[in-house]
């Protein structure tokens, strides 16, 4: 697996740094566009509308369009964002697992510790275990500032970033608010129904049926000589610091505990003497 991401968790004066991969692949067989007649391969170009030229990516930018102006953002201007200069996966609270809605999960990474030492990994990771905790995070990445979820997965911690409440639609669907009255026989005859469904969840004993067949019809379209010429059609394939140490983490974490009790401490003293000072009375 290759490194997409390097950093350090933080939560607190702690301190991991981790190295990033993501943790799916896709299985699908890459197809590409041919022209019928002879197998070409279709390309697309990058065109400007203005000039009409060819544009190569190195020289596209992005842009926003408000009310007919365009405000072209260049790759320094998104560079230059306080939040993509940050290279932390800071912890923002720890919240019971069953309230991350699985609704919200998209994209997962695994985290592999980044230094001499995995102690803070896994500690961080047992912490999880036995609190049944999920440590919601905040980071960039890809000049994207993400939520995300961590979490234990085996002994690898995983990062699985979660959709913002704002991109989660509403099921406002008409239907859903009719009064339905459902019989007690028909709920037991599909209890029955479900029960005679019921097993336990093996994913490596389904497969994907569409990508099975397809590879079967490639193969046979080679066996018969049904093709043509790869580096004709394709064309030739192209080649696609450590983090800070925890010196004593006992240390990091007897500090952050402290930062803590003392921020609290110090808000219910001011509570309290708001409370015992006397109000002064108006002037009558």
């Amino acid at each position: 697996m290759r490194t997409i991401w390097k950093g350090a968790l933080t939560f607190g004066l702690v301190n991991v740094p981790v190295k990033v991969y993501s943790a799916t692949e896709d299985h699908d067989v890459p197809l590409h566009q041919v022209h019928e007649k002879d197998g070409g391969r279709i390309r697309y170009q990058r065109t400007c509308e203005v000039c009409g030229e060819t544009v190569a990516y190195a020289d596209i930018d992005r842009a926003y369009v408000d009310e007919g102006q365009t405000v072209v953002l260049t790759k320094d201007d998104l560079a230059a964002l306080p939040a993509e200069k940050s290279r932390e996966i800071e912890v923002v609270e720890f919240v019971p697992s069953d309230q991350v809605d699985l609704l919200t999960l998209d994209k997962p990474y695994y985290l592999e510790p980044d230094s001499k030492s995995p102690k803070a990994y896994v500690l961080l990771r047992r912490t999880l275990e036995q609190t049944d905790r999920t440590a919601i995070v905040r980071f960039t990445l890809r000049q994207k500032t993400r939520l995300a979820a961590l979490r234990v997965r085996g002994k690898v911690l995983v990062l699985q970033t979660l959709l913002w409440a704002d991109e989660v639609r509403e099921a406002a669907f008409p239907a859903l608010d009719e009064d339905v009255r459902i019989s007690k026989k028909e709920l037991e005859l599909s209890a029955s129904l479900v029960d005679s469904y019921s097993a336990d969840f093996d994913p490596e004993s389904f497969v994907d049926e569409y990508q099975k067949e397809l590879r079967t019809l490639i193969d046979a379209k080679i066996e018969a000589g049904d093709t043509f010429d790869v580096s004709e059609t394709f064309g030739e394939a192209e080649d696609d610091s450590k983090s800070g140490e925890v010196i004593d983490l006992m240390e990091a974490l007897r500090a952050s505990v402290a930062r803590t009790k003392a921020a609290r401490s110090e808000s219910s003293d001011k509570k309290e003497s708001a409370k015992k000072s006397p109000t002064k009375k108006k002037a009558g």
